[in-house]
């Protein structure tokens, strides 16, 4: 399996963060990739990529709810980065008006300013959007750049959202809101392909059922494997077999196995 998405740099893993490597290597985890959020998760991220070459694969980016005044500074430290580092993508970025719309058009000019690094160095993008997927595609359609792809992480949109995602030539991440009762995927993966699909944790948030509120972790990828086999009323194999072939798909040649 490839988790997609873990925030595993994260505090809330600093008691056992050996541990849990082990626990996610043992239930078949090959690779964890790890998305950006700003200049203060650069360095415990880029550590975990040195400790664990090949495995551990970060991204570089400015996530949407670190936009605030003076976000050209962390923008300009995101494309220093990628200038000197083989980054998988860029990311997370994105829109979110979940809590605060206080900075919506920096947001904005923040998510284009960063496509437009993702094309200038040949990387796809993870898209953060919570309360915001149209207004996302809105941007994407105002880049226009057809060679524009990615994923949309935690997805949990509707079937249209689905379907105008993969319109775009993107890629859904589905994580532990898939195991939720009222999350409403149970309604949207039925009528997906699988060849849309890649699965993720976003660690340590949004633990599967039955962790639900407690701290997330790569391991609990394997249920969210089974729920969206379940849902589509094929094996777990199936499942593991086609999203992890998916996600290598993300992946430059020489990490791709």
């Amino acid at each position: 399996m490839i988790e997609t998405h873990a925030h595993i740099y994260d505090e809330q893993f600093a008691e056992e963060r050996d541990a849990m490597f082990q626990r996610a290597w043992q239930a078949g985890i090959q690779q964890i990739w790890m998305p950006n959020c700003d200049h203060g998760t650069i360095e415990g991220m880029m550590q975990l990529a040195e400790q664990y070459p090949q495995r551990c694969l970060p991204m570089m980016g400015l996530h949407p709810t670190y936009v605030k005044e003076g976000f050209e500074k962390e923008l300009q430290i995101v494309e220093d980065w990628l200038a000197k580092y083989p980054f998988l993508a860029v990311g997370e970025i994105g829109m979110d008006l979940y809590w605060d719309t206080t900075f919506r058009a920096q947001q904005e000019e923040a998510f284009l300013v960063q496509c437009g690094l993702a094309r200038k160095h040949n990387l796809w993008i993870d898209i953060h959007s919570r309360s915001a997927f149209w207004e996302t595609v809105a941007l994407i359609e105002k880049f226009a750049d057809p060679e524009l792809t990615g994923i949309f992480h935690c997805f949990v949109g509707t079937l249209k959202e689905a379907n105008k995602a993969i319109e775009l030539g993107f890629k859904l991440g589905i994580g532990g809101v898939v195991t939720f009762k009222n999350g409403g995927l149970d309604k949207v993966l039925p009528h997906v392909d699988l060849e849309h699909l890649v699965l993720e944790t976003d660690s340590p948030y949004l633990a599967p059922v039955p962790y639900r509120g407690k701290r997330n972790e790569p391991l609990y990828l394997d249920l969210v494997a089974q729920r969206v086999a379940d849902l589509k009323q094929i094996s777990k194999a199936e499942v593991i077999a086609a999203t992890t072939r998916n996600a290598q798909s993300f992946l430059p040649a020489k990490v791709a196995h």
